[in-house]
């Protein structure tokens, strides 16, 4: 996994960067997401990051159908993580929020996850921590730019 090139190339870095994310997935596979399955876990972040979105939105978010999208947030509203409500635009559209049980529920699961990855880190020496820490921060910031202006032009095209 490790490159020798001084600049890699980013393909490089995507590669390693994907390994990462599938090990991640490993490390909090080993900790229970119930009674959350994979999929609402996505609909949660993503209506923790766009509050108030309508049904269509989110299921374009989740690159999913408004049915399977309405079915996964049905149960997440019966577990009492979701909330749904009208809105302000008109009566027939219904806004989606998480609720304060969701919040309640990404906390615990991000201590656990952020638990996991820990172990991980502590078996790292500090330069490599540190290097990772500041590769990581300009990742999160260029990824979440990204998705920022793909939010604005998807609300520019269903204005």
């Amino acid at each position: 996994m490790t490159s020798s090139s001084s600049d890699p190339r980013p393909d490089e870095v995507a590669h390693v960067t994907s390994e990462a994310a599938e090990l991640l997935e490993v490390l909090w596979g080993r900790a229970s997401t119930a009674p959350v399955s994979a999929s609402q876990i996505r609909v949660l972040f993503v209506l923790e990051h766009s509050d108030g979105i309508n049904l269509r939105m989110l299921a374009e978010a989740l690159g999913s159908t408004p049915p399977s999208t309405s079915r996964l947030c049905d149960r997440l509203q019966a577990a009492g993580f979701v909330e749904r409500g009208p809105s302000a635009a008109g009566r027939r559209e219904l806004r989606l929020r998480l609720s304060r049980r969701g919040r309640s529920f990404l906390t615990r699961l991000r201590a656990r996850r952020e638990a996991a990855v820990q172990s991980v880190l502590e078996q790292m020496p500090v330069t490599k921590r540190t290097a990772l820490l500041e590769g990581l921060e300009a990742f999160c910031a260029a990824a979440s730019a990204q998705i920022q202006e793909g939010d604005e032009a998807r609300a520019a095209r269903s204005a």
